[in-house]
């Protein structure tokens, strides 16, 4: 479609949002870039191999608690009134002997259960015992934590902090990565501007708010300067940027005279949608030009928010061969009515209010995709399918709390 019947046409053919992600997914392939890099340095970060533990943990029997190491049978028939005496010792526990121990401990030789300090009494070299113990009692085996050769972690698991202290108790120092996933963010727009705005000029926040975004969600952004509405310089500064996972655009995806970003696209690979089922935001487009995949998230600052969560966020997880999980939810009673239109999925900002019994939503837009603060000052977002008007005041939402996400 040529830029006149495209301005003519509008957006009267909307692809349904997840249609839309399909496709942008489809055309879009993980790169298979590994690094090897210390476990200090991995928080966050994919495996690009599996982890097996190379050892038992712990490597050795060891003490539960403080006390005495002992053997079992020395203990039977202790009891409080009539205690059995044994020699205290510094070595291998014999019969008749025990040995000092601390919490994590070696077990020492010939000790097969740890008596507790406060069932003994020292009597000078001797030790009293007033209680019976069962071999292995108050004794952590050798592998009682991980055994060596089991499987930890499979290829493409994000590491958590817990999970890099499990791999460095096992002996891991270092372990090899998938590459950060490297995203170029453009900013488009002749109205732009980096500080002191004149009339008809705005200060830039959709390409820093989305670089940031990039670097949450595991990416490594590329933040660029400015560029004007004009075709050769849009078309250059995408095409010196293909060497990038991902190419995402910030405004001029519409169908105006100025929103050229689309025809650029198109004439240099792929537009794979333009026009999607979606509010605020549905002038988003997605495409690839030589294998790599482009996002043109529109220019109001909410519907460029709601779009790179729709499509930058899942391309970006899925070319990195990171998780993408679930964006964090909590359930609340909406305040009052939300409206939508049906076979539009809306995303409605709210904010949340836990200080009564049961946690509120208020909504506070589902219109005014250019009020920015409105998505800064809001909790998270209620998302109203396509096949439904909307909820009614008193009915049941799940909030997403998109700030928090990873």
């Amino acid at each position: 479609m040529n830029h006149d019947d495209r301005r003519t046409a509008g957006f009267k053919q909307r692809t349904r949002l997840s249609d839309a992600r399909e496709e942008l997914l489809a055309a879009a392939t993980p790169h298979d870039r590994t690094v090897r890099r210390p476990l200090a340095e991995a928080d966050g970060r994919a495996l690009a191999e599996d982890a097996v533990a190379p050892a038992d943990v712990p490597g050795y029997d060891r003490a539960a608690m403080d006390g005495c190491a002992v053997r079992a049978s020395d203990t039977f028939g202790a009891s409080g009134r009539s205690p059995n005496v044994l020699r205290i010792v510094d070595g291998p526990v014999e019969p008749g002997t025990a040995a000092r121990v601390h919490t994590g401990s070696d077990v020492p030789d010939g000790a097969d259960a740890v008596v507790m300090v406060e069932h003994t009494e020292r009597l000078g070299d001797e030790l009293e015992v007033f209680d019976a113990l069962a071999e292995g009692e108050n004794v952590g085996e050798r592998g009682e934590d991980v055994r060596e050769g089991t499987p930890l972690f499979e290829a493409g698991h994000e590491l958590r902090p817990s999970d890099i202290g499990l791999l460095r108790s096992v002996g891991v120092e270092e372990v090899t990565l998938f590459e950060r996933p490297r995203v170029s963010v453009i900013p488009t727009g002749e109205e732009l501007v980096e500080s002191d705005p004149g009339p008809g000029e705005v200060i830039e926040t959709n390409g820093l708010t989305v670089s940031r975004l990039v670097e949450r969600w595991g990416g490594e952004a590329s933040y660029r300067d400015i560029v004007v509405d004009d075709a050769d310089l849009l078309r250059e500064a995408v095409e010196s940027d293909l060497d990038h996972d991902v190419v995402v655009t910030t405004g001029g995806s519409s169908v105006g005279e100025r929103d050229l970003i689309p025809e650029v696209i198109d004439g240099i690979g792929e537009v794979l949608v333009h026009g999607v089922a979606l509010k605020p935001g549905h002038p988003v487009a997605v495409g690839v030009v030589e294998g790599t995949p482009v996002v043109m998230l529109p220019g109001y600052p909410v519907a460029c928010v709601v779009n790179a969560f729709q499509f930058l966020r899942p391309v970006l997880k899925h070319v990195g061969s990171l998780p993408e999980r679930p964006l964090p939810t909590q359930e609340a009673t909406l305040t009052r009515k939300l409206p939508s239109s049906p076979g539009t999925r809306t995303f409605a900002r709210v904010k949340l209010d836990a200080s009564g019994d049961e946690p509120t939503a208020e909504p506070t837009r589902t219109s005014g995709s250019g009020i920015l603060s409105s998505v800064a000052l809001a909790d998270g977002w209620v998302v109203v399918p396509e096949e439904i008007e909307g909820y009614d005041e008193g009915d049941t939402v799940a909030v997403e709390g998109w700030e928090w996400s990873a």
